[in-house]
């Protein structure tokens, strides 16, 4: 399982998002990002993210 804790991109927030693979926890975390932040995850961002994706 795919993880990535919301607060590890820098946001003030206990959000988990779990999928199987990254590309789908990158897609939960665009849509997460924009309903609970208003924020738009643009690909740059999404480069920056993956880093932080981890196996748990």
């Amino acid at each position: 399982m795919k993880t990535l804790h919301c607060k590890d991109v820098g946001f003030d927030c206990p959000g988990i998002i779990q999928a199987d693979s990254e590309a789908e926890v990158l897609q939960l975390a665009a849509q997460h990002a924009l309903e609970a932040h208003q924020t738009t995850v643009t690909p740059e961002m999404a480069e920056q993210i993956k880093p932080l994706i981890h196996e748990e």
